[in-house]
C-alpha cells in the first residue's frame, strides 16, 4: 500500500495498492505484465469496497496464475477520491451540474507520474504490449478515453460495463475522431444485460461502442472481445464474476 499518493495535476491525493504475483520475491531478475485498475479499493479488501462486494482481484488471479491460464502479472489499484470521482473519471463536463471533464488530468497523473512510479519500485515490463488499464462504469469510461488518447503507453484495454451514456455519449464522439492507432490497443469490452433503470438502452450504447471500434478496424475475437453478461446487474459482484474472462483474454498465455 503506497498511501496519499501527490499529483501536481491533481489536488487530491489518493491511496494506491499493489498485488504482486506469486513468486515475485523469488525470481530477482524476472519482470511482470501490469494492469492499472481504477476504484482501487474495490479489488482486494471486503473492508473498504463499496457495500462490502470487493472483486477478488487478488485469488482470481493467483488461481489463474497457478492453473497456468495467464501469465503472472502486477495489479494497481488506484483508490477514487471519493466526491471527486465524478470529476476524474470522466472526459467532459456536463454544465447543467457542473461535472466532469478532469479526465485529462486523471491521465496525466497516471501517465507522467504513477506509471514512472510503479516502474520505478516494482520489476515491470514497461513498454504499452504490457501495459493494461482497466475499469467499471464510469472508470470504464475513463480506460476508453485514455486507452484511445494514450496508445502509446496502454495497449490493452478493459472497458467493463462503462458508461458510455455520459455527457448523451460524448465517448463515442472521442473514440469517432480519435486517429485509428497502430498498433491497436487489445479491448475487453462488457456488459450485463439487466444494467440500469433502462437496461436496453444501456446495452445499445455498448453495442454502439463495439460497432465503432469494428468500423474503426477492431477484429472480433482477436482485439476485441465483446460480451453481453446475460441478467447481470450494474454491481461489483457481477464485475467480480466476470474478471476470469478479462484476465484470460488481456493476459492468457
Amino acid at each position: 500500500m503506497h498511501t496519499g499518493f501527490h499529483s501536481r495535476y491533481l489536488p487530491h491525493d489518493r491511496d494506491i495498492v499493489v498485488y504482486l504475483p506469486p513468486g515475485y520475491g523469488d525470481s530477482p531478475e524476472h519482470r511482470y505484465p501490469v494492469l492499472y485498475l481504477h476504484d482501487g479499493q474495490n479489488l482486494f479488501d471486503p473492508e473498504t469496497a463499496f457495500l462490502g462486494q470487493e472483486w477478488r482481484a487478488d485469488e482470481t488471479a493467483d488461481a489463474l496464475i497457478f492453473s497456468g491460464e495467464i501469465e503472472p502479472l502486477i495489479m494497481v489499484g488506484i483508490y477514487n477520491t471519493g466526491e471527486n470521482r465524478i470529476n476524474e473519471y470522466t472526459p467532459t463536463g456536463i454544465a447543467s451540474g457542473h461535472q466532469g471533464g478532469k479526465a485529462c488530468l486523471y491521465a496525466a497523473m497516471i501517465v507522467d507520474e504513477l506509471k514512472p512510479f510503479i516502474d520505478s519500485e516494482y520489476r515491470t515490463l514497461d513498454g504499452p504490449e504490457n501495459t493494461a488499464m482497466g475499469g467499471s462504469s464510469l472508470g470504464g469510461l475513463v480506460t476508453l478515453y485514455i486507452g484511445l488518447s494514450h496508445p502509446e503507453t496502454f495497449g490493452k484495454l478493459a472497458a467493463i460495463s462503462p458508461s458510455i451514456w455520459w455527457d448523451r455519449r460524448a465517448i463515442l464522439r472521442i473514440a469517432r475522431e480519435a486517429p485509428i492507432p497502430e498498433p491497436r490497443p487489445r479491448i475487453w469490452l462488457d456488459i450485463g444485460t439487466a444494467e440500469g433503470n433502462h437496461p436496453g438502452r444501456i446495452v445499445r450504447d455498448a453495442r454502439l461502442m463495439r460497432n465503432l471500434l469494428l468500423r474503426k478496424g477492431w477484429q472480433a475475437g482477436l482485439d476485441l472481445a465483446y460480451f453481453e453478461d446475460p441478467g447481470a446487474w450494474h454491481s461489483e459482484s457481477a464485475w467480480a464474476a466476470r474478471l476470469p474472462g478479462v484476465l484470460r483474454f488481456l493476459f492468457g498465455k
